[in-house]
């Protein structure tokens, strides 16, 4: 079992920055894909980003040049650093971990997800 616990979101006017953290609370380095996640209100969930145990990054297309998020095995943690921030950002961001096999954009991949963190991005 992986517990994911995210922090960092808080509302920001348009055109800020957030860095959102989560801590899993076993290794997560060489096996699992880390991935990020938002719903909004009345939404799918839409893939936000991921990055594999060898590095490679993986961005949802609204948030490509933007977002850019990074992995910390030595800490079990993985950030998204979200710049320019826009309202329609505004979602519950949820932190994903998945064995390192699968297709990085896709829920399926992901066993273990976190309890959310709001991001609210005012206009």
């Amino acid at each position: 079992q992986v517990q994911l616990v995210e922090s960092g979101g808080g509302l920001v006017q348009a055109g800020g920055s957030l860095r959102l953290s989560c801590v899993a609370s076993a290794r997560t380095g060489s096996r699992y894909v880390m991935g990020w996640f938002r719903q909004a209100p009345g939404e799918e969930r839409e893939f936000v980003a991921a990055i594999r145990s060898g590095g490679t990054q993986y961005y949802g297309d609204s948030v490509k040049g933007r977002f850019t998020i990074t992995r910390d095995n030595a800490k079990n943690t993985v950030y998204l650093q979200m710049n320019s921030l826009k309202p329609e950002d505004t979602a519950v961001y949820y932190c994903a971990a998945g064995l390192d096999y699968g297709l990085a954009h896709a829920p399926s991949t992901y066993t273990y997800w976190g309890q959310g963190t709001q991001v609210t991005v005012s206009s």
